[in-house]
């Protein structure tokens, strides 16, 4: 079974990563933008997400991969840790991690430039409490 530490030993093996707190729970940050956190329970990860991929995963895994109400129209999904692989949880940090670092960041830890188009469609559209973008 995974833990938060697993989530945080992954997280040190990308660039610019910073322990933090976010909703008052334990968070890796990429310069000060949270990418995850450990739910309440202590037993689920929010982890942000390409909303193109969002609804792939979903139905793909949903005994690993799933969302509550509160998460519906948001860029961010939740993850069973008692139910993930290694690899997949490694997958779905890097994806997240790419949508909040910087260009410097992204090149050096692939060594390529400009950041993916899901990064920058993720980036433009903020959607403010009430469901509109802001």
């Amino acid at each position: 079974m995974l833990t938060w530490e697993t989530v945080k030993e992954l997280c040190r093996e990308l660039p610019g990563v910073e322990e933090g707190i976010w909703f008052r729970t334990p968070a890796m940050k990429v310069k000060g933008k949270s990418f995850t956190r450990l739910k309440e329970d202590g037993e689920t990860l929010v982890v942000m997400v390409p909303e193109v991929e969002k609804d792939i995963l979903l139905a793909a895994r949903p005994d690993v991969f799933f969302q509550t109400d509160h998460y519906v129209g948001w860029p961010a999904m939740l993850i069973r840790l008692k139910k993930v692989s290694r690899p997949a949880l490694r997958e779905r940090l890097v994806v997240a991690w790419k949508l909040y670092a910087p260009t410097k960041l992204l090149k050096e830890l692939e060594g390529t430039a400009p950041a993916s188009p899901a990064r920058k469609r993720v980036a433009r559209k903020r959607v403010g409490r009430r469901g509109r973008e802001a």
